[in-house]
Order: structure tokens, then C-alpha cells, then sequence
């Protein structure tokens, strides 16, 4: 590089850092804007935190600029009753001494290629709410009480600090019935059988042998294999630090679920390639097509994991026994779709 060398022309999302950009992946040369802060990931995946200025990467590092906040967003905690919302006021947490990756890096490594928009974001909350409502991790009853509210209150600022790494700044119902469009949910539920299943919303199901079909994407499962490769060891490592009650019996079921997860951690960083069934014997794009669906269930898997992770982190001693047998169904969820993430299936006759 020359003396003077010409400076890195700014990124055209990078106004909008702040307001309806969050994350923005960056480039050796390039500047962090003032207010923002920088996170740098090694090539061996640990993250660190810089202020913002110009960014300087070693071999291997890559870079992304983030504004802590606050952000607001009305989320829609039922699906079946979209009049009804919550307004959440979130901020990226500040860097946390205490661990030595913070959770907000790890999303943004695990997670964001290039950018992550307030919209994405605000769907991920939405997704991570309902899940962990369906799940019973958390309880939102009708005519809630003062109590009950404080109690879920409590839990989703646990969960959304566990699973993205923010900091809940406030929580309040929301009229969301002005901006609700019952004519497009309707038309939606109506055409809901046709569509294809959505990940980390509902249950994916695996792609039947039906030649022509194409449901799944190679970069959906590049995507979710990433995060089971980078997520994985952080989860077990956030069990691995709680505090076991005492006078419950819980210490060899807690030690089976660490070897079960370390093993299924394991098994993702080893995962075949999609595209080929041995060297030099290409799969066939139905059994392709399985393989990204099982993919996706092992991903849900690790998404309802992160959910009880943080109720663990808030529970009695009485509500341990449950949690755990939970933790096991759910580690059941993610060992399936990771061994059939690497079955090798009958082959199916393809149509020209």
C-alpha cells in the first residue's frame, strides 16, 4: 500500500446506524462512525470490543460496528390475537467483564453476515417470545395480575439478555389494532397449508421425496450449521456455570445433559458436506433437501435451548426437575436432527 493511500469509501447503510440499521459489517480500512462500537472476531472465534475509529484487522479477523440503542419495538406476543402487542424498549448490553465473550458478539459472529436491520431484529425478539410462550418457559396468562406480570417481566429480561445479549429497558402493553391488517391475516391463515414452513417460527418439516421440490436453500443450511458450530460450546458453557439447588437431586441429570450437548457439539463441528454423499459420489438435491431440513430442526432445537437456559438461571428449586426433563426433550430434538443431518437415505428416483 502506498504512502497515500485513498480511504475506504463509507458503507450506503451506514447513516442509518442507530435507527433502523443496528449491525454493519466492515471492512479493513474502513471508519466507525463516533457513538458506535467495534467488534473484531479472531480466527479462532473469540470476539473482542473496540471503540470506534478506523478499523484495522489481522489476518483471519473480521469486523462489524454496532450502536448500542435504545431500540423500540412492538411485538406481537400471541399470533392469534394481533390487536394485542408489547412495546420493548431494548439496548445492546455493555461489555460484561465477567465473561469472556459477551452474548451480543457471539450473535453478531453467529448471525449477521453483513447487516442487522432494527426489522430483523424486531422479528427475532418476536419469534424468541412467542417460542418461549408455546414452550411454557414463559406465562403470560389473561387478566394478569401484578404479580404475574413482575414474574414475566422478570423472565423476558432474562431471556432476552441469554439469547441476544440486550438489556430490557422497559416493557409495556401496546394497542397494536390501528396497524393490524385482519383481511392479510386472514388471507394468510387461508393459504398457510400451501406455504412452506418458515424457520424458527414453526416446526420445519423435513422435505418429503417428491421430485422437483424445492423448499430449502444451501445457504439456509451454511447458516444453521454456523450457528450450531459457534453457539454450541457458548450454551453449554452458560449451563455449566448455574448454581445447583440445594436438597434437590439434580447434579447427574445436569452432568448427562453437559455430555449429551459437548457431544452434540461435537458432532456439528464434523458435519459432511451438503453436495456430496462420498468423494466423487454427488448427492441428489432431494436428499440435499433433507439434509437442510434437519438442519433447520437442530437450529429450533438450539433456539428453545437458549429459552431454558435463561429460565434455569431464574428458577426455584421446585420447578428444577421439570426444567431439566425439558432440557432433555429438547437435547433429544437437537441429536435427531443432527443425525439426520448426516443419514444417508435410500436413494429416490428423480424425475428428468
Amino acid at each position: 500500500m502506498g504512502l497515500f493511500s485513498r480511504r475506504k469509501a463509507a458503507h450506503p447503510d451506514m447513516p442509518a446506524l442507530g435507527s433502523t440499521v443496528i449491525a454493519l459489517a466492515c471492512e479493513a480500512g474502513s471508519i466507525a462512525p463516533a457513538g458506535s462500537t467495534l467488534v473484531l472476531c479472531g480466527a479462532n472465534g473469540q470476539t473482542r470490543r473496540q471503540a470506534a475509529g478506523k478499523v484495522v484487522l489481522a489476518q483471519g479477523e473480521r469486523a462489524w460496528c454496532f450502536h448500542a440503542g435504545p431500540y423500540t419495538f412492538d411485538l406481537l406476543p400471541f399470533a392469534a390475537a394481533p390487536e394485542w402487542g408489547l412495546r420493548l424498549r431494548v439496548l445492546v448490553d455493555a461489555a460484561d467483564p465477567r465473561v469472556s465473550q459477551q452474548r451480543f458478539d457471539l450473535m453478531l459472529q453467529s448471525e449477521v453476515a453483513q447487516k442487522l436491520s432494527s426489522e430483523q431484529l424486531r422479528l427475532a425478539l418476536q419469534s424468541a417470545l412467542q417460542s418461549a410462550l408455546a414452550l411454557g418457559t414463559l406465562d403470560l396468562p389473561p387478566c394478569t395480575t401484578v404479580e404475574e406480570w413482575h414474574a414475566f417481566r422478570a423472565g423476558l429480561n432474562q431471556l432476552v439478555y441469554t439469547r441476544f445479549g440486550l438489556t430490557v429497558d422497559d416493557c409495556v402493553p401496546s394497542d397494536l389494532a390501528p396497524q393490524a391488517d385482519y383481511a392479510a391475516i386472514l388471507r394468510g391463515r387461508a393459504m398457510a397449508p400451501l406455504a412452506a414452513p418458515l424457520p424458527l417460527m414453526i416446526t420445519p418439516a423435513v422435505p418429503q421425496p417428491v421430485a422437483g421440490a424445492v423448499a430449502y436453500g444451501a445457504s439456509e443450511d451454511a447458516s444453521g450449521l454456523r450457528r450450531l458450530f459457534i453457539e454450541l460450546p457458548a450454551l453449554c458453557s452458560g449451563l455449566r456455570l448455574l448454581e445447583l439447588p440445594a436438597g434437590v437431586s439434580t447434579f447427574e441429570q445436569h452432568q448427562a445433559l453437559l455430555l449429551r450437548l459437548g457431544m452434540a457439539s461435537l458432532n456439528a463441528t464434523s458435519m459432511p458436506a451438503l453436495g456430496w454423499a462420498a468423494p466423487d459420489q454427488p448427492l441428489p438435491v432431494l436428499q440435499q433437501q433433507r439434509r437442510i431440513g434437519h438442519t433447520l430442526l437442530a437450529v429450533q432445537a438450539l433456539d428453545e435451548a437458549w429459552a431454558v437456559l435463561a429460565r434455569m438461571q431464574l428458577a426455584r428449586s421446585s420447578e428444577w426437575l421439570a426444567l431439566l426433563d425439558e432440557a432433555g426433550r429438547i437435547c433429544a430434538n437437537l441429536e435427531t436432527g443432527l443425525a439426520g443431518r448426516r443419514q444417508l437415505y435410500p436413494p429416490v428416483e428423480e424425475a428428468a
